[in-house]
This record gives structure tokens, C-alpha cells and sequence, in this order.
């Protein structure tokens, strides 16, 4: 009989060490992530048992939900002065491109992503495109800004083609952590193992939208799947290396960091 191999649990297994999470609905109370300051708190807890880093929190904005500027800024001042943890916590957002975007682009009425802040977390429908799709990244690109497409893996109507030409046109990728682990279904999870063979992620995050999530993917079915998750090769680690200090000491043998550079060991966008 083989013998049994022992389980580590996921907060001594070190995966998220100084992990930064760029993709969030933690702010509480102004989409439909996670509603109260209570759960939001609780969370944070679990994050900070784990060992993250930093979190962008990163609430919707789209014409059925339109947060204003001042108000996101607001709910977030109220967030920073009831926790008092470790993480560290930054504000930006997902935005639907849809009309409200677009008024908002012009104005230069943003909350980007990124210490740098000339990032922009953008998302559309699941089901299709708006029209125009690579007109209104390029306009973005135009305002000095680089498109970061959220969770492309789960967008229907995208095919490897899609991919490679937003790609062509210097749009960035961020993955869904849970697709990895099916979340979304085998489909969703195929595509998120063929962009992260093929090079396409730039960062990676969480999508988190309440704590029962959490204790579903992170606690269950990221345990079981601790060790099949880092035997993804390279470009998996390639996006920890993006987000976790611990890779300061475990750099891929040399393959991460020649392919990230500097800002790859400094755990920021590049």
C-alpha cells in the first residue's frame, strides 16, 4: 500500500505570501459584491491569515450600477478607518464598456488600477461584444491609459483568435483565480489553462464577491488542488511572481525572472 501523503493546510502552504489581489468586490455596499462592513471585515481576516499582501478593491461601474467617483471614494474612507490589519488596501475599478463608460473616459472621470495609475480594469458582457470593442480599447490607449481586460476566459463569444488580437493591439489580461479550479465551469476553466499556457495572463485576481465564496474556492477547492495548481509550469508561477514576494527567494530556476525583469521581483504591472 502507498503510503499516504500528508495534507498542508493552505495557510501554511505559503501560496499566498505576500500575494497582491488585483480584482475585488470587497468594498462593501455598492455593487453586488459583498453588502456589509461585517463581512467585508471577516474577509480581510481571512486574507491576512493566508498572508495577501495588498487588495485593489475594484467595484463595478456600468449603467445599472453607477457609482460615482465621490461616492466609491467615500465607502472606501469608511472601509480604511474600520480596519485596522495588515493588508493593504487600494481603490480603483471594474468598468463595463458601455455608454457610461464612455462619458466617463472623456471626462477623465477614472479610478485606475496600479500604483502608477494608467491602468484601467475593463470588462463587457459575458454573452458579446459592444460594438466597436477594439475602437473604445484603442481610444483607451489614446488617453494614456492601458486596457486591462478582466477575466477573459469567461467571455463566451471570445476565441483563441479574439485573443491574440486584442493581445496585438497591447491589451492586458487578468485571471480569474477560480477558473483555474472550475468555478465557472469546465469551459471556462479550459480556456484559462490554454491563456495561461499561451503567455497571455499579466496579473491575476481573485473576482471575490462575498465570503461564502471564499470559504468555497479558497478553503475547498484550492486545498485540493494545492499541488496540481503549482504544477502548472512556469507561466502560473510567472503570475505569483507578479503577485507574491515569496518568489523573491523561488524565482522559476531563472525562467520567471528572465521573462518578468525587475518589476516582476517588485510584484508590480509591467
Amino acid at each position: 500500500m502507498w503510503p499516504l501523503k500528508k495534507r498542508i493546510p493552505l495557510k501554511d502552504s505559503g501560496i499566498f505570501e505576500g500575494f497582491t489581489d488585483w480584482h475585488s468586490h470587497i468594498l462593501p455596499g455598492v455593487d453586488d459584491g459583498v453588502q456589509t462592513m461585517e463581512e467585508a471585515l471577516e474577509i480581510l481576516r481571512l486574507y491576512e491569515s493566508l498572508g495577501v499582501k495588498s487588495i485593489w478593491l475594484t467595484p463595478h461601474i456600468m449603467e445599472d450600477m453607477p457609482n460615482t467617483t465621490t461616492h466609491l471614494r467615500e465607502r472606501y474612507a469608511e472601509l480604511q478607518a474600520a480596519y485596522s490589519g495588515r493588508i493593504k488596501l487600494h481603490l480603483a475599478s471594474e468598468n463595463m464598456l458601455d455608454n457610461l463608460f464612455e462619458e466617463r473616459l472623456e471626462k477623465n472621470d477614472l479610478l485606475p488600477l496600479g500604483e502608477s495609475g494608467d491602468h484601467l480594469l475593463v470588462e463587457t458582457s459575458y454573452f458579446s461584444p459592444p460594438m466597436g470593442l477594439n475602437n473604445i480599447l484603442l481610444r483607451i490607449k489614446a488617453k494614456g491609459y492601458y486596457p486591462i481586460l478582466a477575466h477573459p476566459e469567461r467571455y463566451v463569444y471570445m476565441g483563441e483568435s479574439d485573443y491574440q488580437q486584442l493581445k496585438g493591439i497591447g491589451v492586458k489580461f487578468q485571471l480569474n483565480l477560480f477558473s483555474l479550479v472550475g468555478a465557472y465551469g469546465v469551459e471556462t476553466k479550459k480556456k484559462a489553462e490554454w491563456l495561461l499556457k499561451n503567455d497571455f495572463y499579466n496579473l491575476m485576481g481573485s473576482d471575490i464577491h462575498r465570503l461564502a465564496l471564499y470559504e468555497e474556492m479558497i478553503r475547498k477547492k484550492m486545498q485540493k488542488n494545492i499541488d496540481s495548481f503549482f504544477r502548472g509550469g512556469r507561466n502560473c508561477r510567472f503570475l505569483f511572481v507578479h503577485s507574491c514576494e515569496q518568489y523573491r527567494q523561488k524565482p522559476c530556476r531563472g525562467e520567471c525572472a528572465q521573462k518578468t525583469g525587475k518589476n516582476a521581483a517588485d510584484g508590480k504591472m509591467s
